[in-house]
């Protein structure tokens, strides 16, 4: 079954220094026909202002994919892991039996990422924080893994059951993906498709039109 999640349907927050949209319901308020789907409980589209960020805070049980679409993200913890996450690259956490970290925008312009959480296939396990950097021309008209709960070598590692892909699609082009063994598939085309061009079934197709 496929099952359109338009922008409209997505609840939004802001507090000025951070506007973000949520995939998934994230509050009592929300909207209950947006609730999780497999580990997947949290996709928020998120714009920090420059010189602003999540202070820090703490995190157990919990596999978090952050995608930086424009900007750099700097992230510290309480593991001692510091790091920069810019335009296209990705970072994972791990929180394992229990982390606190921060995460901040430190330049001068708007920082835009997607934050996904999935829940981990077990509870526990030491915290663990990692970045990798995926060049667009590595995905360019085909998928590549980001992250992965499967082990391979060229995506970053979370202990879940999920995959993390993407993929950079010129105008007029078109990509099919099968799930393989998994029963759920989220897509986030950017910008936002038109619904008419999805197709379901075994398989999912994506297509590009020119702009």
């Amino acid at each position: 079954m496929l099952q359109l999640r338009s922008k409209e349907t997505l609840d939004h927050g802001d507090r000025g220094w951070l506007k973000a949209r949520h995939h998934f319901v994230v509050s009592a308020d929300g909207n209950p026909a947006n609730g999780p789907l497999g580990p997947i409980v949290v996709w928020n589209d998120d714009e920090i202002a420059p010189g602003t960020g999540f202070g820090r805070h703490s995190h157990a049980n919990m596999e978090i994919v952050t995608y930086v679409r424009q900007g750099a993200v700097t992230h510290e913890d309480s593991a001692g892991n510091v790091g920069r996450t810019v335009a296209g690259d990705v970072q994972v956490m791990s929180a394992g039996t229990g982390i606190s970290h921060s995460e901040q925008n430190r330049d001068g312009d708007p920082l835009k990422l997607f934050q996904i959480w999935l829940r981990p296939r077990q509870h526990g396990g030491q915290p663990r924080w990692d970045s990798r950097k995926f060049p667009k021309a590595d995905r360019a008209g085909r998928l590549v893994e980001l992250a992965s709960g499967e082990q391979n070598a060229e995506a970053l590692l979370i202990r879940a059951d999920a995959r993390v892909l993407g993929a950079t699609l010129l105008a007029g082009t078109t990509l099919t993906h099968s799930p393989a063994h998994y029963r759920h598939a989220l897509s986030r085309p950017r910008p936002w498709g038109d619904p008419r061009q999805w197709k379901t079934g075994g398989r999912r197709r994506w297509h590009r039109r020119h702009r």
